[in-house]
């Protein structure tokens, strides 16, 4: 037999009980201790503490002997210090409208009237924000506001619009229970996980740094063919000893941040892959670094311990990026749903399409019009924080590790 837990009726009557002032121990568990004086039932309660100062608000169903209640929470209010209100109304909080979304701003500086901007518009498209937290104050300050009542679709678009009039990123996400299941962090490697290309890298070994960095940038723009692009600038190549190929790993910066984007999300069993229109020798090396899962990128010619100027196999160019993730995907069990990916170059425009969410990290402008989601701070870790992990959880994480 299954029991039924009752619950107070949607219509009965509740009164909404709010502390308010400086924050200190014990503040809730003397609420409640008289609250439980009456014969009451708690429907929600929300705590905030900003600076040292506490925002207490607990929803009960209201007690036949009212006059009393409000002298004890007023009582307790004056012992404590704390200003003290009650409110009286009908049934639960006010039902949460259709269309929920997570929408998380990141500024370098966040000013108000960006704030101001973004909120306006939530407005405008018929949003209610329910709930505002902050996720990270340094290296970037990001805010995370939950939505009702808005279509995720339309927010993303509007708010992307407001976002680069104020100088800010904002990522609009489907609330749901999703959000919380293992993901598939998909990545391009150039300019994305690593600073700088290794391609032009290799090509400085040959005196055609310049040449081969001007194509590149034109093949990220999207004016020209990758694979095409590609076979162009590696037959630069021809004649590079081997040996630059450690050379050139030896000398890899990563992005700052994203060995803390790794260390986390992996932490949590995510997954993550790493798909490159450079080179299989390196990519491979970084993976084994990184712990990396899946990794996939193209192969050079080798002989007599040169390169030859010539790429072997299929070119990963943009199709094949979006491939590799929908193949990584189905190997890791993992829905395409519930895939990230993260790329800077017209070459991750189809990968980005066929994530879950796609986020242009520092990207080419061709790149962060088409994307839905568009990052423009120099710091991989930030993405963490569209995950809806905190830096205090990241720190204290860290800390645990190293204890």
């Amino acid at each position: 037999m299954t029991s039924h837990v009752p619950v107070p009726h949607l219509t009965a009557p509740t009164v909404l009980v709010t502390l308010v002032g400086p924050d200190r121990a014990g503040v809730s568990t003397r609420l409640f201790g008289v609250l439980d004086s009456f014969s009451i039932e708690v429907i929600d309660v929300e705590q905030l503490v900003v600076r040292g100062q506490l925002v207490l608000s607990v929803l009960v169903t209201d007690p036949a002997d009212a006059g009393d209640l409000d002298a004890a929470v007023r009582a307790l209010g004056e012992e404590l210090g704390l200003a003290a209100s009650l409110e009286r109304g009908t049934g639960d909080n006010r039902p949460r409208r259709v269309g929920r979304a997570q929408v998380v701003v990141l500024g370098a500086p966040l000013l108000p009237r960006a704030m101001a901007g973004i909120t306006e518009q939530i407005r405008t498209d018929g949003g209610n924000i329910d709930r505002i937290v902050r996720m990270a104050r340094y290296p970037v300050t990001a805010i995370r506001m939950e939505v009702s009542g808005a279509d995720p679709d339309v927010l993303q678009a509007t708010l992307a619009r407001v976002a680069y009039e104020h100088g800010v990123d904002v990522a609009v996400q489907e609330n749901g229970i999703r959000r919380h299941a293992q993901r598939l962090v998909v990545m391009d490697v150039d300019s994305t996980l690593i600073q700088g290309e290794v391609i032009e890298m290799l090509a400085a070994r040959a005196g055609y740094e310049a040449e081969v960095a001007a194509v590149t940038e034109r093949a990220m723009r999207g004016e020209l063919d990758f694979a095409e692009s590609l076979h162009e600038r590696v037959a630069r190549l021809a004649g590079v000893p081997a040996s630059a190929l450690d050379t050139v790993y030896d000398s890899l910066v990563y992005t700052p941040g994203a060995r803390t984007m790794i260390r986390t999300l992996k932490r949590l069993g995510y997954r993550f892959a790493l798909v490159s229109g450079g080179f299989t020798p390196i990519i491979a090396r970084i993976a084994e670094e990184l712990g990396i899962d899946y990794y996939r990128a193209n192969d050079l010619e080798i002989a007599d311990g040169v390169l030859t100027g010539r790429v072997l196999g299929t070119v990963v160019d943009r199709a094949g990026k979006a491939t590799a993730l929908r193949e990584f995907a189905a190997e890791a069990g993992i829905p395409i749903k519930n895939t990230v990916a993260i790329g800077d170059g017209a070459n991750d425009l189809d990968m980005l399409a066929a994530a879950g969410l796609g986020i242009a990290f520092n990207a080419k402008p061709t790149v962060r019009d088409q994307a839905r989601t568009s990052v423009n701070v120099p710091y991989l870790d930030t993405i963490i924080y569209l995950m809806g992990i905190t830096r205090e959880e990241v720190e204290e994480a860290d800390a645990a590790d190293v204890s």
